[in-house]
């Protein structure tokens, strides 16, 4: 048991380190190309561009406030929901337990952001046929595909008495 809960939380640690890494990787990157050129409007694909913005609110943009107060507070509720996602990934004795430290790995790129930059870096914006998706980071996409992925459990494995 010992030995499992010891590779179980190397593999979390690791899945967390990777995670975090990329994001900050990545957020660098644009925010070293907006550096050099003042401002960043990237075309990669017909439906998908880089554009740097400031997210002061919680997921995709909802909640933005310019109040120092609320700003903080909305912060600290995350810090604390983060924490919780934490706690209930090292307690599960399941699988699920990876998908809430990829949800965790996620957050606290994004917290990490909120505390340092005052706000977080979103860049990623899909679009199609006018259309464009609420425009987000790498951090986002790990705590969606976490959520994706609990889901799906919910619903398709879930265990009946």
């Amino acid at each position: 048991m010992i030995k499992k809960n010891f590779y179980r939380n190397i593999a979390f640690f690791s899945i967390f380190i990777l995670i975090f890494a990329v994001d900050r990787l990545t957020k660098l990157y644009i925010l070293n190309l907006v550096e050099k050129n003042d401002y960043l409007n990237l075309y990669i694909t017909s439906f998908l561009n880089f554009y740097l913005i400031w997210n002061k609110g919680i997921a995709f943009g909802l909640l933005s406030f310019d109040q120092n107060f609320t700003y903080k507070l909305i912060t600290f509720l995350i810090l604390i929901i983060t924490i919780i996602i934490f706690i209930i990934a090292i307690k599960s004795r399941d699988y699920k337990g990876y998908f809430f430290i990829i949800i965790f790995s996620g957050s606290i790129g994004n917290l990490y952001d909120r505390i340092y930059y005052s706000a977080v870096p979103d860049f990623i914006d899909f679009h199609f046929n006018g259309f464009h998706w609420f425009i987000f980071n790498v951090a986002d996409i790990f705590i969606s595909l976490g959520v994706i992925c609990l889901i799906f459990v919910e619903i398709f494995f879930k265990k009946t008495s």
